[in-house]
């Protein structure tokens, strides 16, 4: 990868949604070699089998099968999430309020709600349409600016300043979609899909829909010598889009004795339990049907691989902010532009421990760089990730590690532009075989 920096600003800006992160992955992956392979057949499986399996459109699991079967060599597995806090349109969206139309939309995930004020949003997701076979789902993104949520203005809220911006997510987030009189969300849809070529679709055709909000400001390289970025979905597109270039380039690689499999879950944000995260069958059943899909299909082969395996569950962490500090952990105060950062907590919710955050710190040692370390203050709550949840579901030693930003959970992110590479070197080094798992 020439600029890993530019194609990550690339890979957000197609991914607005979980369901096109998850497509524009099994696009790359198509390039390199990768072939779709449905739950539904049984699976026969050899060395060097490069494969994806896609579940519920915005979870994703790719592999590539090792030279030795994974009850002898076992997996190495690298986690990450598609989704991102947001605005979802609501089942029945359509508002109209003073002469205006608005969409009635539900707070999605740990949401930092002012962040959304007064920026050009659209709309993408999937929908559900009625044709003559039945149904069928399709991706939409409407890419351009489609609504806003205004705030108010100073004059008539004066409060604000001594008081600070209090936001009733149910009354104060509905953002505007045009004056009265404007179609119903549903027909606008139709109209969309016909615009990109679709057939002949009516509003009545629309039986459903997964629709988010979005900012639409291209990600984008700032301050005065480009060190940042700025983006919406860094947490955690960053993350996926490390994984995703780590397996693209192991596979162009010489075939190691283990498994490498790329786990890229949807619904972390909420907690990870629905069929297609991370508290779900996902990737345990995959694991289970590689190590059996081989060639000799070993007695008791999933167990005996999963012993022998690792997970790397890549998040974003909190980085130090200058005008918060205190909010850190002294001695454990992440920077920008420092690299990644091993993440601890004694209660679990992190699952790294001595054995999984010392195998991490010697590859990034072998990739040229000191890891930095984060802990969350005693009197603060600490965050979790899919880390622990794959640990307990699939059984397999983990470190939770991340790359640093700032503004996490806005809708617009803060990250360093020199932590992109390193990420994905460590990356590939796992799944070059440069550690003992």
């Amino acid at each position: 990868m020439a600029d890993p920096v530019a194609d990550l600003l690339r890979y957000i800006d197609a991914c607005p949604t979980p369901y096109h992160a998850v497509a524009e992955a099994v696009r790359r992956l198509g390039e390199a070699g990768f072939q779709p392979l449905p739950e539904t057949q049984a699976w026969e499986l050899a060395p060097g089998d490069r494969r994806t399996l896609v579940r519920g459109d915005g979870s994703l699991v790719a592999f590539q099968v090792g030279a030795v079967s994974p009850a002898q060599s076992g997996y190495r597995v690298i986690g990450a999430h598609t989704d991102s806090p947001n605005l979802r349109v609501k089942p029945l969206p359509d508002v109209d309020a003073h002469g205006y139309r608005q969409l009635a939309v539900e707070i999605y995930g740990g949401v930092l709600l002012h962040t959304w004020l007064d920026r050009d949003l659209s709309l993408a997701g999937r929908v559900t349409l009625r044709d003559a076979g039945g149904t069928r789902s399709q991706l939409i993104d409407f890419a351009r600016p489609l609504l806003r949520v205004p705030s108010l203005a100073i004059h008539l809220d004066r409060e604000q300043r001594s008081e600070g911006l209090k936001l009733d997510p149910q009354v104060h987030l509905v953002p505007l979609l045009g004056l009265e009189q404007t179609p119903a969300l549903s027909e606008l849809i139709a109209a969309e899909l016909r615009e990109r070529g679709a057939a002949e679709i009516a509003g009545d055709d629309v039986l459903a829909f997964d629709l988010m909000t979005y900012d639409l400001q291209p990600a984008a390289l700032a301050g005065a010598r480009g060190e940042f970025i700025h983006a919406a979905r860094l947490d955690n597109l960053a993350s996926c889009h490390a994984g995703l270039a780590a397996l693209i380039a192991g596979a162009a690689a010489p075939l190691p004795r283990f498994t490498r499999v790329l786990a890229l879950y949807d619904h972390e944000e909420v907690g990870s339990r629905t069929a297609q995260g991370a508290a779900g069958t996902l990737l345990a059943e995959a694991l289970e049907r590689i190590a059996t899909g081989v060639p000799g299909g070993e007695r008791q082969a999933g167990a005996r691989a999963l012993a022998h395996s690792m997970l790397i569950s890549v998040d974003t962490a909190h980085a130090v902010h200058p005008n918060y500090a205190d909010r850190h952990e002294p001695g454990h105060r992440p920077l920008l532009g420092r690299g990644p950062v091993i993440k601890r907590n004694a209660n679990q919710r992190y699952a790294s421990d001595a054995r999984s955050a010392g195998l991490f710190r010697d590859l990034c040692r072998r990739a040229g760089f000191e890891p930095q370390h984060f802990v969350s203050r005693n009197d603060l709550p600490c965050g979790s990730t899919i880390g622990p949840i794959s640990a307990a579901r699939v059984g397999l030693a983990t470190v939770d590690v991340g790359s640093p930003l700032l503004s996490m959970h806005s809708c617009r992110e803060m990250a360093g532009a020199a932590d992109v590479g390193p990420m994905i070197d460590v990356l590939r080094l796992f799944f070059a075989g440069d550690a003992a798992a």
